[in-house]
């Protein structure tokens, strides 16, 4: 039983969130691109000096999860060479990293000469280096090939700051003053964490702090041990099915092998080897990706700290698989391909132990990136992931439908389209449609929400475009018996039309350049369904033909409601349809 004050508990956890939470709107009103300022591609988090995880915030997962082994990673890196006013920065794989692009600040805060806390801050930049803008190489047969490693290093020393560290690593970047913007943002926001803190520490002193914290961390601890013993004792497994890649890997599938005794789980993943091509996953990585899929199944309440997973048990197989990949592994599109497959094996798994708890998948990602010389301001390089292309719908659950245009699946809602107006300001190119997709969420007694499409053209530009991701083979799983008959509507894919009209689709991952007068567009997939779509109330699927979600055609094949061309439901003709299904 906590002996902590629970008025003094509030307080502290209170002020951690603010910390957090200010830390988040730093980086939102100083980034420089679009990533941090317009889709919030960002999570920050606070450490304790052993260091575990005391907070995350409500940002992206795929950060969150791997945030706990590197910052053991860093920390022992450096051990007891850390010192007040040192900055650390970091992005490899092989140090716990999860991808290249995604960069991580590390500010240890000291008070009264004691290490006390960790201020980390983790952002995607735009672009890492490499032969390809944007860090995402299809072509690379190995992590070499995709850009600029940072093994731990320090960017700051005691508190000055170290230009020839940092103008090495920016030498190295294009657009250097998008990357320097969004690292100086970085900066801000580990101080701004510090600064709480040292407010808090103030206030109540290290010993009470530190009290306080073990408190949270038990009770997270608590919070899921409680749901693993509601949970029947046993081996529970899960396979999901990685999409062909057109790099002649064919299709590849994870395999979650679940263990629950009491209030302890231990999960097993089991990958096929490595391959050539950048949908290789290190550890850190594959650790958020299990951790998504646990949480995706658990639900349970704040707080959400380290203690979280003091109870589970994470072996990502033998070293040199695709979840477990070891140098020189190609790696950068990890993040979410085969990321999300990751989660879905393993929130499958889970499934099977307490269906009641059964969701169904979110759409997984799907998106471009686009470089060019930017013509209105002298021809300056620019480049920049769309993060609005890779907005998918959100799985439905037993309860409600799956949200619109709020996956994908790695990102689990945290992430932001922005305003569309903000994304042609910044770069030469005119959206022309952004738009949900009519039939593209899993049909379902609750259905999936809706994914998108985008549609960009180049202004006096040549613009190279790279398309990454996957959901353009196979739709969205479903969840307690959902079925979808109209398949196309629900996959992703890259058109480039040319100016002539012709059209060339991609379902593979490609590298292309549009021309002006030219479109590239990208059509993301929508969230799983729930439970058998015959179920779905009438007056829901007319409600969601009125507003454009599914086509008369789809009411019909798909939900078995037949409805005229006025928009009035055939009684008779949806009881036949139904009956006959």
């Amino acid at each position: 039983m906590s002996t902590v004050d629970p008025i003094t508990l509030a307080v502290v956890r209170g002020a951690l969130e603010t910390a957090q939470r200010e830390m988040t709107i730093t980086l939102e009103k100083t980034g420089r691109s679009s990533v941090f300022n317009l889709a919030h591609d960002y999570s920050n988090a606070l450490f304790d000096h052993l260091p575990e995880m005391i907070l995350q915030g409500q940002d992206i997962p795929i950060h969150l999860g791997s945030l706990i082994p590197a910052m053991k990673c860093v920390a022992g890196f450096f051990g007891d060479e850390v010192e007040e006013g040192d900055v650390i920065y970091h992005n490899d794989p092989a140090y716990m990293g999860s991808h290249i692009l995604d960069c991580c600040m590390y500010k240890p805060v000291f008070y009264q000469g004691e290490l006390v806390f960790w201020a980390v801050c983790k952002g995607h930049l735009t672009d890492i280096g490499g032969p390809v803008p944007a860090g995402y190489n299809p072509e690379a047969k190995e992590i070499y090939a995709e850009g600029l490693r940072i093994p731990p290093v320090k960017l700051w020393s005691r508190g000055k700051r170290r230009e020839d560290v940092i103008n090495l690593l920016l030498t190295n970047m294009r657009a250097r003053a998008y990357q320097e913007g969004d690292l100086n943002a970085q900066y801000g926001a580990c101080n701004v964490g510090e600064r709480h803190l040292l407010e808090l520490l103030d206030r109540y002193g290290v010993e009470q702090v530190r009290a306080c914290i073990a408190e949270l961390k038990d009770m997270a601890d608590r919070h899921m041990r409680a749901l693993l013993r509601d949970v029947p004792d046993g081996f529970y497994t899960g396979t999901a099915v990685l999409e062909d890649s057109g790099h002649g890997l064919g299709e590849l599938s994870i395999t979650a092998q679940v263990e629950i005794r009491g209030d302890e789980a231990h999960i097993l993943i089991e990958s096929p080897p490595q391959v050539p091509y950048f949908i290789n996953s290190y550890a850190g990585n594959s650790v958020s990706g299990v951790y998504l899929g646990l949480m995706m199944f658990a639900q349970v309440p704040p707080p959400y700290n380290e203690g979280l997973y003091r109870c589970v048990s994470v072996d990502l197989g033998p070293p040199g698989t695709l979840c477990n990949a070891q140098e020189p592994a190609p790696h950068v599109n990890s993040t979410t391909t085969p990321m999300e497959t990751l989660a879905d094996a393993v929130r499958q798994a889970l499934e099977q132990a307490a269906p009641d708890r059964v969701t169904a998948s979110w759409g997984h990602a799907s998106g471009i990136n686009i470089a060019g010389h930017d013509p209105r301001n002298g021809n300056d390089e620019y480049v920049t992931m769309v993060l609005a292309s890779i907005i998918s719908g959100a799985g439905a659950n037993k309860a409600m439908d799956g949200w619109p245009a709020c996956g994908p699946l790695c990102c689990f809602g945290a992430l932001m389209s922005g305003d569309i107006e903000l994304l042609e300001y910044s770069y030469p190119i005119l959206i022309h449609r952004y738009s949900l997709m009519t039939d593209s969420g899993g049909a379902g007694e609750f259905r999936g929400g809706s994914g998108t499409r985008i549609e960009i053209e180049p202004l006096n530009h040549a613009m190279t475009v790279v398309g990454f991701g996957e959901g353009r083979q196979l739709p969205t799983s479903g969840a307690a018996g959902a079925n979808n008959v109209l398949l196309e509507p629900k996959l992703g894919r890259l058109i480039h039309r040319k100016a002539d009209g012709e059209e060339q689709s991609f379902i593979y991952n490609a590298q292309l350049t549009a021309q002006p007068g030219e479109r590239v567009i990208n059509v993301n997939p929508g969230g799983g369904g729930y439970g058998n779509p015959l179920r779905r109330p009438v007056a829901s699927v007319v409600n969601d033909v009125r507003n454009g979600l599914v086509s008369r055609e789809g009411a019909r094949l798909e939900y078995g409601v037949v409805i005229d061309s006025n928009g009035q439901v055939d009684d008779a003709a949806t009881h036949a349809c139904r009956a006959a299904n």
